[in-house]
């Protein structure tokens, strides 16, 4: 996790850090895993790893690697059936010079959830394994292709330039026995005896990314400091395609089922899934195909400064332009051609300082800003202005215990404005309102290998995430739905020989705590705190040249019952989609390298 200035290394970041994701590379020296998965629910997993050098000079390497995985799911009806590719290759002309070439490609049948709904101020009092969908419902499906590239020259020790460029291109097919109307007062698709009132709808998406970025990174000495610098430009350009069928607002009565005895309505006729698919919402039709555009141009600067070896003073910022567009139309040559063009531009500074008085303290502060366009109109066809965020951050770091042991201690205060949330008195396309939402709070992070024997991570985090202005409704002073005020995290590693033993077994015990969480913006529902237990065992050992590692996971160890979310991509309203918490979860592996 990368918090405060540092993002501005990785384009259009918003405030509150971001998750480095790094992906395998190919090495210069040989390597191979294989590794099988096992566990609860029929889950089964199989992934490998090759990498090695193909030439005897290592001027030209490969990597491939890639997973399959087949899991039913405690919840009713669920499933997914994976296959994961992903060869590269490196080419090295000089010792200064290398190219990488990256593919991508993963292919996923599975069945989507909705969850269950609320009744009253709580989450239904019904199994958590029960699926209010329908075992007829049609298998839905999702692929996608990444191809990308990365090149770095560099002129010397001190100077390089990089260059790096991705295309991805998915597609998502998928159908629900949805609550009707998914939107608007939950009273009107569940009835007071239990009875929710269904119909059935579908969407798909058709998805185009492309992005490139050119950066030059430095270092100097000037006078008494010592500088990096980075500048540098990118693009990214995306857009989608989103045809959606079916009824969503208008229940089909046939479809009634009463959420505390589903049984004797399950098994909806295949001929009315597919009549159904073949229309248009009644709503919508004429403008059930949506095209959306996407295009933004950045330009950014980096100094770290660094002074007495003491002091350190981050400085960048960012120049956005961005021109975006969405239209619904009854095909989507009529929405491509009806696309509007609108363009915004700012500028984001970003600052921050750290101070190192002694060796095992620093003192950061930073202060940064951020800038996204909203590409989603009113139903009046009005636009939004452009989202903007700033947050300000303070804390302490520091290394404890012979530098074994790593914590930070920060307060932060973040505000976003224009934040597009919906409206769910009307339909999830059009109507939506432009709130501004703060999020204030303590965080506390350590990690460390305490002895050789025990290593420990842990968290703490208040938050007081609220809505501050609501320019479309009356939950000002509300607080976000899905956060806790309180929640952390502890997990302690025993490593039995020791973690530097080639041979050794380790097993450990963590948990996560969250306290309870709105369901909503209007704070109408609650999902109650939950404390989760989990607990592991490994085994590592030799065999000649060959490791072979073996490891037993058990997750939610009491097999409490607990709620994750509300539903976080908007196919329902939250009181009509909360998504419990898996029960008791075992998966064992054993992996071979050489």
């Amino acid at each position: 996790m990368l918090k405060g200035p540092a993002a501005v290394l990785f384009g259009r970041t918003e405030p509150g850090g971001l998750v480095n994701i790094t992906t395998k590379k190919p090495l210069d020296i040989p390597y191979y895993s294989l590794e099988q998965q096992f566990g609860s629910y029929d889950y089964y997993r199989t992934q490998w790893d090759a990498t090695g050098a193909v030439t005897a000079d290592k001027s030209l390497l490969y990597r491939f690697t890639g997973a399959y995985q087949n899991n039913n799911s405690f919840r009713d009806f669920i499933y997914t059936d994976r296959v994961l590719a992903n060869p590269s290759i490196t080419w090295r002309p000089t010792d200064r010079t290398d190219l990488t070439l990256s593919v991508e490609g993963s292919d996923q049948d599975f069945r989507a959830d909705f969850g269950i709904p609320s009744a009253g101020a709580r989450p239904a009092p019904i199994p958590i394994s029960r699926s209010l969908d329908d075992p007829n419902s049609p298998v839905d499906h999702v692929s996608h292709t990444i191809v990308s590239t990365e090149i770095n020259h560099r002129f010397n020790d001190d100077w390089a330039i990089h260059n790096r460029f991705l295309a991805g291109f998915s597609n998502e097919a998928s159908s629900f026995i949805n609550p009707a109307p998914a939107f608007g007062p939950s009273e009107d698709a569940l009835l007071p005896d239990g009875t929710l009132r269904r119909n059935i709808f579908g969407q798909k998406t058709d998805n185009e990314n492309y992005a490139t970025n050119l950066d030059l990174t430095g270092k100097f000495k000037l006078g008494i400091s010592r500088h990096e610098v980075l500048v540098g430009f990118d693009y990214f350009k995306a857009t989608q395609k989103y045809p959606y069928f079916g009824e969503f607002e208008i229940p089909n009565r046939t479809l009634d089922i009463n959420i505390y005895n589903p049984a004797p309505n399950y098994g909806i006729d295949p001929a009315l899934i597919n009549q159904t698919l073949s229309n248009p919402p009644n709503c919508c039709a004429g403008s059930n195909f949506a095209f959306f555009n996407n295009q933004w141009y950045g330009a950014y600067f980096q100094d770290h400064i660094t002074l007495w070896d003491k002091l350190h003073i981050l400085g960048g910022g960012r120049y956005d332009w961005a021109n975006t567009g969405s239209s619904y139309q009854e095909s989507f040559s009529s929405a491509e051609a009806t696309l509007p063009s609108n363009k915004d531009e700012g500028f984001s500074p970003r600052v921050g300082i750290l101070y190192q008085p002694v060796h095992w303290l620093g003192v950061y502060g930073n202060w940064t800003t951020s800038f996204s366009a909203n590409n989603a109109p009113a139903a009046n066809g009005s636009t939004f202005d452009p989202q903007r965020g700033e947050q300000f951050e303070a804390g302490l770091k520091t290394q404890l215990f012979n530098d074994r042991l790593l914590a930070t201690l920060a307060y932060y205060h973040l505000i976003k404005d224009n934040i597009l949330v919906p409206d769910n008195s009307t339909s999830f396309l059009f109507d939506r309102i432009a709130n501004k939402q703060r999020s204030q709070g303590i965080e506390l992070d350590m990690t460390g290998q305490i002895t050789s024997q025990v290593s420990l991570i842990g968290s703490y985090a208040f938050t007081d995430a609220r809505v501050i202005v609501d320019n479309g409704g009356d939950t000002a002073g509300s607080r976000m739905p899905n956060v806790p005020e309180h929640s952390a995290s502890l997990w302690v590693k025993y490593d039995v020989n020791g973690y530097e033993s080639p041979a050794r077994f380790s097993f450990g015990l963590g948990g996560i705590a969250a306290g309870a969480r709105q369901g909503d913006f209007a704070n109408s529902f609650q999902l109650p705190g939950f404390v989760r237990m989990d607990a592991f065992a490994a085994y590592k050992m030799k065999v000649g040249l060959t490791r072979v590692i073996t490891q037993f996971n058990i997750r939610n160890l009491p097999d409490k019952q607990y709620y994750e979310s509300t539903d976080p991509d908007s196919n329902v309203s939250p009181r009509l989609g909360v998504y419990p918490g898996a029960p008791l979860t075992a998966i064992g592996s054993i992996r071979v390298e050489f």
